[in-house]
């Protein structure tokens, strides 16, 4: 305790204290690494933000640098500010190549600036998603899923082209560019259930989807969770997308159409077979709206 007061003693009460004080005010280089400094500091996250910072902080700390040289004439000075200036330098060059070494498919590239960029995903984080997929290409007429035979093993999302969803030979609706092929199927199942597609879908022209392995993809979100949370708001999103267009499909008549993929909707082909609660309260809901 006493070696510690007596150090605070000669850091506090021994210190000379300045008696005068400069008059005239430091040259226009100090003042501009110190603007440099307060602006360098109001940069955000992200590999964007930190161009920003290190850029501004770099030339506040040469500007420094340069007035201990000129203006203060003291080497300690001008050391420290020039090694922090080569750090921020440093750090910007490696950052910048981090950024630029991000190349995607041009598949990928029209997915990120569709649908990723506009919800502020970073780039760093596409990569992580786009990494643990693949592109696929379907041809026309050719079946991405077929009804009662297709294991559920995968996410897939549209990046070109038209799907056409039936059941039965039914038309129920359509999967256009930028939505998920198999969402409904995805969220119906838990991690450890396995199921089979009741829909077929077929490309109605030439088709390129993203694709993701049903396993790794789930080994993705265990190991970020900013990413299964994303992938939950994509997924509610295009499931959502997908019962207002299949509202447009459905009639009330002999023959109840209703997408068997989608939760509580399911196929009635006959006026035999028992109605769901659902369906009985969309039926007296028509009913009330005709009258």
């Amino acid at each position: 305790m006493e070696k510690n007061s007596s150090l605070w003693k000669n850091l506090i009460d021994e210190h000379p204290v300045c008696t005068t004080w400069k008059q005239e005010a430091e040259g226009a280089i100090y003042h501009l690494a110190s603007i440099l400094f307060v602006v360098g500091f109001m940069g955000g996250s992200g590999f964007f933000g930190l161009l920003y910072v290190f850029s501004l902080l770099g030339l506040g700390f040469l500007c420094s640098a340069v007035w201990a040289w000129v203006d203060v004439c003291a080497a300690d000075i001008f050391s420290w500010n020039f090694v922090l200036f080569v750090i921020c330098f440093m750090q910007f060059v490696h950052i910048a190549y981090q950024v630029h070494s991000i190349n995607f498919a041009r598949e990928f590239q029209v997915l990120y600036s569709s649908l990723f960029q506009p919800l502020g995903i970073s780039l760093p984080v596409f990569r992580t998603i786009a990494l643990s997929s693949e592109v696929v290409t379907l041809e026309k007429e050719h079946c991405y899923a077929m009804q009662g035979k297709t294991s559920i093993d995968k996410l897939s999302l549209l990046v070109s082209g038209r799907i056409r969803v039936t059941v039965d030979g039914e038309f129920l609706h359509y999967i256009f560019p930028f939505q998920f092929l198999d969402s409904p199927e995805w969220d119906s199942l838990r991690p450890t259930e396995e199921g089979i597609f009741q829909v077929t879908l077929t490309a109605e022209t030439d088709c390129r989807y993203v694709s993701w392995r049903r396993k790794k993809l789930y080994l993705l979100f265990a190991q970020h969770r900013y990413i299964s949370r994303l992938f939950s708001v994509l997924i509610g999103s295009d499931i959502a997308d997908k019962l207002y267009a299949l509202n447009d499909r459905v009639y009330m008549g002999k023959r109840y159409h209703y997408d068997i993929r989608l939760p509580n909707f399911y196929q009635m082909s006959s006026p035999e077979m028992r109605r769901s609660p659902l369906t009985e309260h969309f039926q007296n809901s028509r009913r009330y709206c005709d009258k």
